[in-house]
Formats: structure tokens, C-alpha cells, sequence
């Protein structure tokens, strides 16, 4: 028999998560979101829970967890607020995750420590404003002069790229043409502050608006040779290994903005009468409770399914792409729900619910979208 039940580590990692967002994210987070700020407090109390190093090891200080123990955390912070959750999210799964997977020794202890602690932060620089999902057709380009790489270009759309926090960013870049005429696409690490390096204002973003999302441009920036990420030529290679597993985590965080909408749901179907008895009494509602409770569920499965095949050590490929699709689904329907079961106040900002809908899109196109998310499904199938 599969035993869905988790370990007891795992089970007090996730309560424990579920109190410091009831208790720290949910009573702060709405005027914050409101004012468009960037939650550095929250940040900083979460660095010290270790949450930001959860997967990495404590040789690099990090928790000397696992990956299936961060999509715990970001499932059980997104039922509260998932511009919170990104800010995990993209802080470990793209921000540090390439410095662990294919950074020097050097690098490594450069960077790691200060980013597993939540102290500084860092940005995954892959998408470009021609570009957007057709992530091969990058333009920015990196130009070896003695020892230094002369990055030029610009990337969009960077999570967690401006804060006063953030360290670096790391950038694909072609560095060179294979014989076959393609472009060789590298990694490399550009720190914050380097000249030549700048950072546009914030975005005015539809939700994810307590996020930091900006553009990014390099003019002549100068970097030296050994800020190379991994190998030279591997750079998209690379990226693309990463969003792998970082779609593992936006399915954690998808599940939990749909478990949020059935929280919120069932305390308003309680509380709220109408036509003499209370909401929930109304099949309408309550079998529209229902169906939002099983996509939660179905998420939740597939990401579980996804991520115990990453810590195991087997292809998860497909099953990231199906838990990113499903996930992504069951947030736009569950947020669509919870906003018509509220009624007038579910269009309010001032109720958790009209922050879940505007929230939920960016789902359906971030780290793939749902297209891309069934062309990897497919091409896994037929390829066989």
C-alpha cells in the first residue's frame, strides 16, 4: 500500500510553517500587498526559521533538508499569501539552487551562506522582452575580453532581482556558435552594483504584488571569467534543469492559493446567511465548496508524486509539467470559485479572497506556460 501520510519531520516542518502564517504572514500581508511593498520583515523572520536553506546543506548553511520539505513550506504559505511564497520560492529555487547545482567550491562559499539564511537574495535572469517563452531566442550576449565576460542585453520579468537585498543575479548570455550555426548559451553570476548592470523600477503587476518583479538591462558590464556558472555552453542546458525542479515549487505554491480559496470559503459559507440559513446550507455553494476541495487535493497529489521522484533520485520531468498544469488549473478555478461564493465582497481587496483571484494567473504563465506545460507532457509520451 502507498502510505500518503508524511514523516514526522516533514509533518512538524508543515504545522509549523501553517502557524507562522496564520499568526505572522496573514495579519500584515494585506496592507502590504496594498502599498506594493516587499515584505523584508517576513523575509528576515522566515531566514531565521531556515526556510530559505532547507534544501541545501549545512556545509553551506543551509538545513541539510530536502526539496519535497520546501514545497511543504510554500504550499502552506501560499494558503496564506503567495507573493510570500515567491519570495521563498524564487529565493531558493532559482535564486540559489543553480550556485548549488553547478557552482566551483568557490562560488559556493561565496554565496551560498548568505542566501540559505534569507540575508540576501538572489535573481534568475532567463527571460527576455523578445523572448518570453521561447527562451532559446536569447540576445543578450557575453564577450570574452581577457579576463573578463562584457555582458550586453537586457532580461524581464526577474523575481526578486531589485530588493536591498539582493546579491546577484545569474544571466544566460550567448557567448558563442556551435559549428552547426547554434548559439552556445552560458550562466553567468553578475553581482548587484556591478557597472553596467541596472535595475528599472518595479512593475505594476495585475497580483504577486507584494512580489519584486523588474527589468533588467547591461550595458558594457563588466564581470570577471570566473563568474562563469558551470560549464561554457551550458548555460540554457543548465537554466532548463532548474525550472524543472522550480516547477515542483510553483505546483506547491499553486495547491496552496487553491487550498486557501476552500479555507476562506468554508469560514465565509459558515458564517454568512442568506435567504434565513447559512450559506454553506445551499447546495450551490456547498457542492461549489466541494469540487474546489478536490482539485486541491489532485494538486496536492500530483506535486507530492512530483517531488518524492526528484528526492528519490528518478526522471520527474513529466510528472512536473503535469503537477505545474494541474496545480495552475485548480488556483485560476478555485479563485474564480471563492470570488463568485463571496459575491460583492470577493471583489473587495479587502478580503483574502480578490487577492487569491489576482494572484492566480500568473500561475498559468510563469517558469512555462500551460502550453509549454502540455508540449512537455506530450513530448515525454511520444518520444517513447
Amino acid at each position: 500500500m502507498i502510505d500518503f501520510r508524511l514523516p514526522e519531520e516533514h509533518e512538524t516542518l508543515r504545522k509549523t510553517v501553517q502557524e507562522f502564517a496564520a499568526s505572522e504572514v496573514a495579519p500584515v500581508i494585506g496592507e502590504i500587498y496594498q502599498r506594493e511593498e516587499f515584505p523584508y520583515e517576513l523575509v528576515a523572520k522566515m531566514g531565521r526559521m531556515g526556510l530559505f536553506g532547507l534544501p541545501f546543506p549545512e556545509e553551506h548553511g543551509g538545513m541539510g533538508g530536502d526539496f519535497f520539505a520546501l514545497a511543504l513550506t510554500l504550499e502552506e504559505l501560499a494558503r496564506v499569501d503567495s507573493s510570500v511564497a515567491i519570495a521563498v520560492s524564487a529565493g531558493v529555487s532559482l535564486g540559489a539552487l543553480p550556485i548549488h547545482k553547478f557552482g566551483t567550491p568557490e562560488q559556493k562559499q561565496r554565496w551560498l551562506p548568505a542566501l540559505c539564511a534569507g540575508e540576501a537574495l538572489a535573481g534568475f535572469g532567463l527571460t527576455e522582452p523578445g523572448g518570453g517563452t521561447d527562451a532559446g531566442a536569447t540576445r543578450t550576449t557575453a564577450v570574452r575580453d581577457g579576463d573578463e565576460w562584457v555582458i550586453n542585453g537586457s532580461k524581464c520579468f526577474i523575481t526578486n532581482s531589485g530588493t536591498d537585498i539582493t546579491a546577484l543575479v545569474t544571466v544566460t548570455a550567448v557567448t558563442g556558435v556551435s559549428p552547426d550555426g547554434r548559439k552556445e548559451i552560458s550562466a553567468i553570476i553578475v553581482p548587484s552594483g556591478t557597472p553596467g548592470f541596472s535595475v528599472a523600477p518595479s512593475y505594476s503587476k495585475v497580483g504577486w504584488c507584494a512580489s519584486d518583479t523588474h527589468e533588467l538591462s547591461f550595458s558594457d558590464c563588466r564581470v570577471p571569467v570566473s563568474n562563469l556558472l558551470g560549464d561554457e555552453g551550458r548555460g540554457f542546458a543548465q537554466f532548463l534543469s532548474v525550472l524543472d525542479e522550480s516547477r515542483i515549487a510553483l505546483a506547491a505554491v499553486g495547491t496552496g492559493l487553491a487550498q486557501g480559496c476552500v479555507d476562506e470559503c468554508v469560514r465565509y459559507a459558515r458564517d454568512r446567511s442568506a435567504f434565513g440559513k447559512p450559506l454553506g446550507e445551499h447546495q450551490a455553494i456547498a457542492f461549489k465548496i466541494a469540487d474546489m476541495e478536490a482539485r486541491a487535493h489532485t494538486a496536492r497529489l500530483a506535486w507530492y508524486h512530483a517531488a518524492s521522484r526528484l528526492v528519490a533520485g528518478e526522471p520527474f520531468k513529466r510528472e512536473a509539467a503535469i503537477a505545474k498544469l494541474i496545480s495552475s488549473n485548480a488556483a485560476m478555478d478555485n479563485s474564480r470559485d471563492a470570488t463568485q461564493i463571496f459575491g460583492g465582497y470577493g471583489f473587495m481587496n479587502d478580503y483574502p479572497v480578490a487577492r487569491f483571484y489576482r494572484d492566480a494567473k500568473i500561475l498559468e504563465i510563469g517558469e512555462g506556460t500551460s502550453e509549454v506545460q502540455r508540449m512537455l507532457i506530450a513530448r515525454d509520451l511520444l518520444s517513447g
